[in-house]
């Protein structure tokens, strides 16, 4: 009799007769009539069994690695992990909110990694955290609720054009300065901006970070390091709505979680450290560059997936 489930057997998922998930050591063939039967199975499967658990599990803990890494710098870490879940057999409704759950750790450990730049924006994200807060559950609830194709086909241009904008922000910055040789900040532009940001981050999240970078330094008077750290804060808050509203009412496969989230976080703690010591320019251009290439990633699944 098999076990029904939402966690795959050896990182990967098969459909049952009824639509369930099942666990059981011979889900490639037929059910076997009595419980004694699985003692049938050969060596040669439980071999083959492993290996494949194996591989599933070394890639889903160095996409976690790199994803929480990638977070840290720029954001667009979960197009890292997405892939690699679809690619154990992880349908795609499932993988996005696996994916986002997983990755939550390394978000905490960027915040452990950037140090005292977070002490330094503790006051705007208080300001910020009710609006981020919202936003997000907001954009979860699009995503269990409404088909995810329309907002697909926007997501690509979103994220090319906040890399855009990172890289042409100096040069705005200074069109925007003030007479007295200062850039004016823009609370009530930021609280928009941030609102409509955390909207597509509970929703998919894809590059989220490079949206927030870009709008936060559009509407703040702050060194890029800065700007970053208070990314990564309103990324933790976008992160910890999803991972309650995912937990309770979306299909989470916890088996992956539990594999991905400790490299997701020992990432996120290497990232902070490396993006609070990198040097500005170096920064900006690896933030666009990864920006760019997470919309190129976006624009093509949406293109295959029309």
């Amino acid at each position: 009799m098999p076990l029904t489930t939402t966690l795959p057997y050896g990182a990967r998922t098969f459909l049952g007769e009824n639509g369930q998930y099942r666990l059981d050591a011979v889900a490639r063939s037929a059910r076997p009539p009595h419980w004694e039967s699985y003692a049938a199975v050969s060596m040669a499967s439980l071999a083959s069994l492993g290996t494949v658990a194996v591989t599933d599990i070394g890639l889903l803990c160095a996409a976690g690695l790199v994803g929480g890494f990638v977070n840290a710098i720029a954001g667009g870490g979960s197009l890292v992990l997405f892939p690699a879940l679809v690619a154990t057999g992880v349908g795609g409704v499932a993988a996005n909110v696996t994916n986002s759950v997983a990755l939550w750790p390394g978000y905490v450990g960027t915040l452990v990694g950037l140090g005292s730049l977070v002490h330094d924006q503790a006051s705007r994200a208080r300001s910020l955290a009710p609006t981020a807060a919202i936003a997000a559950a907001a954009g979860c609830a699009l995503l269990l609720l409404t088909p995810e194709r329309a907002f697909d086909l926007v997501v690509p241009a979103l994220v090319i054009a906040a890399s855009l904008l990172v890289a042409v922000q100096p040069a705005i910055t200074r069109r925007l300065t003030a007479r007295d040789g200062r850039h004016r900040e823009r609370p009530r532009a930021l609280l928009i901006a941030v609102a409509v940001s955390c909207v597509y981050g509970g929703y998919f999240g894809g590059g989220l970070g490079v949206i927030l970078l870009a709008v936060i330094g559009l509407t703040l008077a702050a060194p890029l390091r800065q700007t970053n750290a208070l990314k990564s804060i309103i990324s933790v808050i976008v992160a910890t709505v999803s991972l309650l509203a995912f937990a309770l009412f979306a299909p989470v496969h916890w088996l992956e979680v539990a594999i991905a989230a400790p490299s997701a976080l020992l990432g996120g703690i290497l990232g902070g450290r490396f993006a609070r010591r990198v040097d500005e320019g170096l920064l900006r251009a690896g933030i666009v560059v990864f920006g760019l290439l997470v919309g190129g990633w976006l624009t093509v699944r949406a293109i295959r997936g029309s």
